[in-house]
């Protein structure tokens, strides 16, 4: 009896384990870091892109604070 038991909480914790490790690469493909410079690159020339970050950057931190 106490085999049977030790033998389903066993197979009850390698479950747990798998899902954990499924959700882990789940979560871990979902978090890729992408370069927007480079996407933008292939959109528009690179003076193109420069000056629209620095326009961006300007009226990002020109809020009145």
């Amino acid at each position: 009896m106490e085999t049977a038991r030790r033998l389903e909480d066993l197979e009850k914790e390698i479950q747990r384990l798998k899902g954990l490790l499924l959700l882990e690469r789940d979560t871990v493909a979902e978090k890729k870091i992408i370069s927007l410079r480079g996407m933008g690159k292939l959109l528009v020339s690179e003076d193109e892109l420069e000056e629209a970050i620095e326009n961006a950057k300007r009226s990002l931190f020109s809020g009145g604070f």
